[in-house]
């Protein structure tokens, strides 16, 4: 008896210890965690500043998800030293720092979309918790949207939504090189919500946080702002940004040898680049390109004739002007044999479009040609008369015209040393074989514009990987492409303001907003023997990810408080939510 009385005793533990974790069966868990407390009194209100924690007690065991990404705290506090639980689940929050609290202020803890319950991964969405170290807790926001002006897919996956939008207060020195006092995540749809502000003025910028440092970086970074500054008193909504490429601050970036010499790069587009040979005995003979805004400069020299890294390495030295800056710089250069100068087919396959000119590239600017010498035959038996020049719009390229023949082949045989750059002659005989294609297998694509540009603009056409198959540099509200191929294409317009031919970045420093630009809100279809045609107002706000666009009319880009008062505009699942507990003020 006594024996099968242990027998039971052991198995009820055994099977005991079995049954430990989550219950089998029931209703799956769909519930988010729940906040129940904190080490923090229930007013939030008078918290000591030399508190070095923040505890936050939850209804069952959590784990944090990317937590240096999600975590935001505004304003900031610096030299966070632990943040739990790290990898193993916990029922509770803990987050510890060095720094003393600053008087008189409301700090809000941001947690994104980070906190996650343990069985399920139920996400407790854009939690946030607030206290102050005054006798009150600022309660005032602004919300609005935020855009990518020239996003064409909605960012997935590793490419998620970064940007943020901060505010800075208004000093008399104002540095944006470090974290703005109050900052908030974008959330997936573009809508943005700043809580716990209090009053004062500021100015607001939106930025694309790619490195996850929560502080803008010129040039690597998309950046979107107000130049107007926000002093406001009561809240704010509606007030809606866009971000854009944003200009490189122009600096100096490397050399490197390439076919007929040396190419220098910087980052930035420097208008002007003056380059001269520096302590270079046998390197007296140079010629040196740049076009105005373009980040590479080409030093052209004869390298055999002058005996310059033939048989070893040789440090070569160049000192450079941008005008803001001079310097001189070097680069160990050995001629390479590879890089002698060739010609290629430029029309992008072995057929030309209908109406079109053959193109000849080279990566070596063309100084000369001798089309005397050249041959081109129809169906490989009838010499054809044509005409070729070297490009008036790319020194890289020449252009070959005649009267050719829908559904015709032909053969252009170019010899060796008729094609001449500055040191040197192509050092190959080429045949270009190709055939001119029949109108019918392609379509026309005309756009009528209502409040088109007064200015210039591109016009351009893209493939579903954002590559620029066609495009125009041009002025007015009819637009047409006569000959395309078949395909769905994106709808891009890049608009020249200035009148300079380059399209310019934002440049946050100097306040300057980027040159305007948009994108159709639907794919353009072109089909065989086809023209069609498409109506686009370029003050709609429809998307490619948003075709049918936002029922609310379109909210203002900036409010002050001394302008109309400010309504509140957003959807009924982005209201403010208070708890009995905490102050939870979710953002979607």
């Amino acid at each position: 008896m006594k024996r099968f009385l242990l027998l039971f005793v052991i198995c009820f533990l055994v099977h005991s210890c079995a049954r430990v974790g989550s219950p089998v069966g029931g209703p799956k868990d769909t519930l988010a965690p729940r906040f129940l407390s904190s080490n923090i009194d229930t007013t939030r209100i008078n918290v000591k500043r030399d508190i070095h924690e923040l505890r936050l007690d939850f209804d069952e065991y959590i784990t944090l998800k990317d937590i240096n990404k999600n975590l935001i705290i505004s304003p900031p506090i610096k030299n966070i030293k632990r943040i739990l639980p790290s990898n193993i689940a916990n029922k509770f929050v803990l987050i510890q720092w060095t720094d003393t609290l600053q008087a008189n202020t409301t700090y809000n803890f941001n947690f994104g979309n980070s906190i996650v319950d343990n069985n399920e991964t139920n996400i407790l969405r854009y939690f946030n918790f607030a206290f102050s170290t005054g006798d009150k807790l600022d309660d005032l926001y602004i919300s609005g949207e935020v855009k990518d002006a020239l996003e064409i897919k909605k960012k997935t996956g590793s490419n998620e939504n970064k940007l943020v939008v901060g505010l800075y207060q208004v000093k008399d020195t104002m540095n944006y090189k470090q974290k703005p006092y109050y900052i908030t995540k974008v959330d997936e749809d573009g809508y943005y919500e700043l809580n716990y502000l209090s009053p004062g003025k500021y100015k607001i910028i939106a930025f694309d946080d790619e490195n996850g440092n929560s502080v803008y970086d010129p040039g690597k970074e998309k950046i979107g702002f107000n130049k107007e500054v926000i002093d406001f008193e009561k809240s704010i909504s509606g007030l809606n940004l866009k971000v854009y490429p944003s200009k490189k601050p122009l600096k100096y970036s490397e050399m490197k040898e390439i076919g007929g010499g040396i190419l220098m790069t910087f980052e930035g587009h420097p208008e002007e680049v003056k380059v001269q040979s520096v302590n270079n005995d046998k390197l007296k003979d140079i010629k040196v390109t740049h076009r105005p805004k373009s980040d590479s400069v080409r030093i052209w020299f004869d390298a055999v004739k002058d005996n310059i890294g033939q048989e070893t390495t040789e440090k070569l030295q160049f000192s450079y002007d941008i005008g803001s800056k001079q310097d001189t710089v070097s680069v160990f250069y050995k001629y390479n044999k590879k890089n002698a100068m060739d010609i290629v087919s430029d029309n992008g396959g072995g057929s030309l479009a209908p109406k079109s000119d053959f193109k000849i590239a080279s990566a070596y600017i063309v100084d000369k040609i001798d089309p005397s010498k050249w041959v081109l035959k129809s169906d490989s038996l009838t010499t054809q008369e044509f005409t070729a020049a070297i490009s008036n719009t790319n020194p890289y390229q020449i252009i070959v015209k005649s009267d050719f023949v829908s559904g015709k082949k032909y053969q252009l045989t170019i010899p060796k040393e008729t094609v001449s750059s500055f040191y040197t002659k192509n050092t190959q005989s080429k045949r270009f074989d190709f055939e001119y294609d029949k109108v019918e297998q392609f379509g026309s694509l005309e756009f009528t514009l209502q409040n088109a540009p007064t200015s210039s603009y591109w016009i351009q056409l893209l493939d579903s990987s954002e590559k620029i198959l066609y495009q125009k540099y041009t002025k007015g509200n009819i637009i047409k492409f006569d000959i395309l191929k078949p395909e769905e294409y994106i709808v891009r317009i890049l608009v020249d303001n200035n009148e300079n031919k380059y399209w310019d970045e934002a440049d946050f420093s100097n306040e300057t907003f980027a040159e305007d630009a948009y994108v159709f809100y639907k794919k353009a279809v072109v089909r065989p023997l086809w023209e069609t045609r498409e109506n686009w107002d370029l003050k709609d706000t429809r998307t490619l990810d948003n075709p049918k666009g936002n029922s609310s009319s379109t909210a203002p880009t900036g409010l002050s408080a001394n302008q109309e008062e400010s309504v509140k505009t957003e959807v009924e699942t982005k209201k403010e939510i208070k708890s009995d507990n905490a102050i939870i003020t979710p953002v979607k």
